[in-house]
């Protein structure tokens, strides 16, 4: 009996030669739309769908291959009689190759002025029916949803003029996979369509992007996945210019460290060292804000990442290039500033555009047989709503640096407390198990440092008695910012007036974990 292949592709990369392989192997193409019209064009002879089902194509298009004759070629088991027997009394000739891949329904709603109506014409419903069908036949079927895979399937042809059990069985679990994130795709958009925000069914869809040489330590394999639906403000869309592959951590790290970039307006760099930042500072320009950051803390920016919201200059390279770091990111890099960084062969330099930094996005954690899912910490402050609770009114110098310390503590790991004047970080205490120990660590990094003159202190939540702000006052620290809300608040403020300390509330916690 001469073979088929159904063949119905969006994506026609390689199809007339495939077509054209198929033929030569003696198989029978039934096709159908725009796909058929490019084969013919080609010389490849096609059999029509109608021909087969002998019903016409309707509807626009919405009715053409949900047909018995279609899906009973499909389904229909060569192992069993009575399937067999079926497909003869009905005259259903077995399909043994599908080559189908779907409606552009993601490229659709990733258009900025997309409608509701495309969107909904975009969804294919034939497509995914006549994939899975095959699929489950895999036992013997051929079915092909990437063009990536046709040099496989006829390198097998050729060889042994079949497929072998164990690529139909590869295929088909791709097909499934190709399915399930075309539905995934569907389902977020409706579901954001109608406002639902906690569904009882969560469709997450990532594609891989980099697969890992390990994870976190060497021993543990990883790979890197991108959101299906592209974010332009991300690591997964940064263009990578020079050095080598990011690693696991790297691009931990480097999602840290943009996620505070993206908190500053004015000329702003980042450093960053195991998902903390080591030094941040803002200037009028690029390079004293690099300067800035790079003197909050010029011993942990060694081997760390830098992030500048401004294109780096020939001045700001060259000061970079003076020491190891593993990444810049920037949202350009000069010419002159390439050509200087690039001479160093390790450093690993990326671009990645800073014009929409401000799309609220959810968030996910694994833990242990489940996945949390919470909304970024992007809540719009206004410094105006902040409450004064203690006798003494902050000046302005330390109102600016109070705010540009708030903007940073946010991202610092918690117990989190951060010490700065109004244009860089100048200590920082993360990740301790009590907050009077992240006070002792900041200010004890600021003092050896000698950069406590005019320092500010933020904590990312209250204090939960008074001995945080006892011990700041008496190192020299006269103006704090913190949510507030603990039960001991009035403690708090009661110590800050006894060392003329000024003392803001925010009533909103920072807490990162």
């Amino acid at each position: 009996m001469t073979k088929k292949a159904l063949i119905s592709v969006s994506d026609k990369t390689g199809i007339e030669n495939f077509a054209k392989a198929l033929v030569d192997q003696g198989v029978e193409i039934i096709s159908t739309g725009g796909t058929k019209k490019v084969l013919d064009d080609a010389g490849v002879p096609t059999i029509s769908i109608d021909e087969v089902t002998g019903f016409p194509e309707m509807m626009d298009g919405r009715v053409k291959t949900l047909h018995p004759k279609i899906h009973g070629g499909l389904l229909g088991r060569r192992d069993l009689d009575t399937h067999l027997q079926a497909m003869a009394d009905h005259e259903i000739a077995p399909i043994d190759f599908v080559v189908v891949n779907l409606y552009p329904f993601k490229e659709t709603i990733l258009k900025p002025d997309v409608t509701e109506e495309d969107a909904i014409e975009n969804i294919d419903i034939g497509g995914p029916s006549m994939l899975r069908s095959a699929a489950k036949n895999h036992a013997a079927v051929t079915v092909i949803v990437d063009p990536n895979d046709y040099d496989v399937v006829l390198t097998e042809l050729d060889a042994n003029n079949q497929t072998s059990l164990a690529t139909r069985k590869r295929l088909a679990a791709k097909v499934f996979r190709h399915t399930a994130a075309y539905d995934a795709l569907i389902a977020n958009y409706l579901t954001d369509l109608v406002g639902e925000t906690e569904p009882e069914k969560l469709t997450l869809t990532y594609e891989l992007k980099q697969s890992l040489r390990y994870g976190e330590n060497s021993h543990q394999d990883a790979a890197f996945y991108a959101d299906a639906l592209p974010k332009k403000y991300s690591i997964a869309s940064a263009k990578q210019l020079h050095g080598k592959e990011l690693s696991y951590n790297n691009i931990r790290d480097a999602d840290a460290a943009i996620r505070i970039a993206r908190e500053y307006q004015e000329p702003t760099v980042v450093a960053l060292k195991h998902m903390n930042p080591c030094g941040i500072g803002t200037a009028s320009t690029i390079f004293d804000a690099y300067m800035s950051a790079y003197e909050a803390d010029s011993v942990s920016i060694f081997g760390g990442i830098v992030v500048l919201n401004r294109p780096v200059d020939e001045a700001t390279a060259e000061k970079m290039s003076h020491i190891f770091l593993e990444i810049i990111i920037a949202p350009a890099f000069e010419e002159v500033a390439l050509e200087i960084l690039t001479k160093k062969k390790n450093i690993r330099l990326l671009t990645l555009g800073f014009s929409d930094t401000t799309s609220i996005q959810s968030e996910t954690v694994s833990v242990l047989g489940g996945l949390l899912v919470q909304e970024q910490d992007m809540i719009l402050e206004e410094p105006t709503e902040w409450q004064v609770v203690t006798k003494r009114q902050p000046t302005e110098t330390e109102l600016a640096a109070l705010e540009f310390a708030w903007k940073a503590v946010k991202h610092v790991k918690s117990n989190a407390i951060l010490l700065a004047n109004d244009k860089q970080t100048v200590g920082i205490g993360a990740g301790q198990m009590n907050r009077v120990g992240s006070v002792k660590i900041a200010i004890e990094q600021a003092e050896s440092a000698g950069k406590m003159a005019g320092a500010v202190l933020a904590s990312d939540a209250f204090f939960p008695m008074s001995d945080s702000v006892e011990y700041a006052a008496k190192h020299g620290i006269k103006a704090i910012i913190q949510p507030g809300g603990s039960i001991k608040d009035q403690e708090s403020i009661e110590m800050a007036d006894q060392y003329g300390v000024t003392m803001l509330f925010t009533k909103v916690r920072h807490f990162r974990h």
